[in-house]
C-alpha cells in the first residue's frame, strides 16, 4: 500500500520549524562542519543523551510511571525517549548508528520547539512515529526539523548542485553529512528545481513465473515535477516485465543504469524522462526526471502519442 509522505506540513508552520533549526544551527556553530555536528547541537539545546541502552520495559514502565498523563507513548517497539523535565534522550543503541543520529535530532526537536514541549513530559517515539508516512502533526514537525538540521537548511541542496544530476549524488553526500541513504535522496529530489520523483519500492520478492514483484512503498516528488505531471496514478506492483520493474537491481547488483521512460503529463503528451535504479537492500530507489525543466509557457514534451 502506498504511504503517505510527512512533507505536507503548511508554509507557515514549515517556516516556523525552519527558523528554530536555523537558531540552533547557528548557535552550535554546525553549518559547514561535518558530518553535522549531533553532539554539538544537543550541548547547545541542553539536552543529554544517555549512553546506557536501557530502553526496556522494566525502565519503561517507570517512566510512564513517571509521566501520568503527560506522556505521548510509543504505537510500537520504543527506539527513542524524551525526558523533557530531566531534559535526558535516550536512544535504542540497538539500531543503526546512522539511525540513532537522527532519532537524537527528532527527539530534541520536541524540546528545542518550544510549543511542543509544553504538550509532554515524557515523548515516546518508534519506527512509526519517527517514518515519513506519519500522520501525527506533532511528529511530522519534528521530523521536517530534524531534516533541516541534519542537511543544514539549504546546504546539502546548494552542494548537490556543483554536481551532476544523478542519484549517486545524494548516495555519496549522505555519508558527508550523516545522513541515510534514503533521507538523502528524499531531501534531494524533495528541494530540487528540476521536474525530478523518486519511487520508493519495497525489496523485490521472488515469484514463481514471474521472477519477482516489487510492491510501491511511496513516491516523492520534486515542486516542478507536480507542476508537470501531477500526481501521477502509479501501479502498486512491479515486475520484471513492466518497464519500471525491469529496472530493479536483481542478482547481487546495486544499480541500473539511466534509460529513457515516457511519461504523460497533465495534458496527456507523452514527455521524455530518464530513469535508472538503486538499492541499499532495505528500499529500491527509481529515480526519474524529465529530461527537460520547464519554463512558464513551455512544455518539455518530445515525444507524439499516436
Amino acid at each position: 500500500m502506498l504511504k503517505k509522505d510527512d512533507c505536507t506540513l503548511s508554509h507557515s508552520v514549515y517556516e516556523k520549524i525552519r527558523r528554530e533549526a536555523k537558531r540552533i544551527l547557528i548557535e552550535s556553530n554546525a553549518i559547514g562542519r561535518f558530518p553535522t555536528p549531533v553532539a554539538d547541537i544537543m550541548d547547545v539545546a541542553k539536552v543529554e543523551v544517555v549512553d546506557d541502552n536501557i530502553l526496556d520495559e522494566g525502565f519503561l514502565s517507570k517512566i510512564r510511571k513517571k509521566a501520568g498523563r503527560a506522556l505521548k507513548k510509543a504505537i510500537s517497539v520504543t527506539l527513542g525517549v524524551l525526558d523533557v523535565k530531566g531534559r535526558f534522550v535516550f536512544v535504542d543503541k540497538t539500531v543503526h548508528a546512522v539511525r540513532q543520529t537522527f532519532i537524537k535530532i527528532h527527539e530534541a526537536g520536541h524540546f528545542i520547539m518550544a510549543w511542543q514541549r509544553k504538550l509532554y513530559s515524557i515523548v515516546e517515539d518508534c519506527e512509526k512515529t519517527i517514518s515519513t508516512e506519519i500522520e501525527d502533526h506533532f511528529d511530522r514537525e519534528a521530523n521536517v526539523f530534524t531534516s533541516e538540521v541534519l542537511f543544514q537548511l539549504d546546504t546539502f541542496s546548494e552542494e548537490a548542485e556543483n554536481h551532476g544530476f544523478g542519484i549517486q549524488v545524494p548516495i555519496r553526500l549522505s555519508k558527508k553529512y550523516g545522513a541515510s541513504i534514503y533521507a538523502s535522496i528524499r531531501r534531494y529530489v524533495s528541494k530540487n528545481w528540476r521536474a525530478c520523483a523518486v519511487l520508493v519500492l519495497d525489496p523485490p520478492e521472488l515469484m514463481a513465473g514471474c521472477g519477482f514483484k516489487a510492491g510501491l512503498r511511496r513516491v516523492v516528488y520534486s515542486d516542478k515535477f507536480i507542476e508537470v505531471f501531477g500526481k501521477i496514478n502509479w501501479p502498486e506492483q512491479y515486475t520484471p516485465d513492466d518497464e519500471i520493474g525491469s529496472m530493479v537491481p536483481v542478482g547481487g547488483r546495486r544499480m541500473s543504469a539511466p534509460r529513457e521512460i515516457g511519461l504523460k503529463n497533465d495534458n496527456g503528451e507523452l514527455c521524455e524522462c530518464i530513469a535508472e535504479a538503486f538499492t541499499q537492500t532495505y528500499q529500491v530507489f527509481i529515480l526519474i526526471h524529465a529530461v527537460k525543466t520547464l519554463k512558464p509557457g513551455y512544455c518539455i514534451c518530445v515525444l507524439t502519442v499516436s
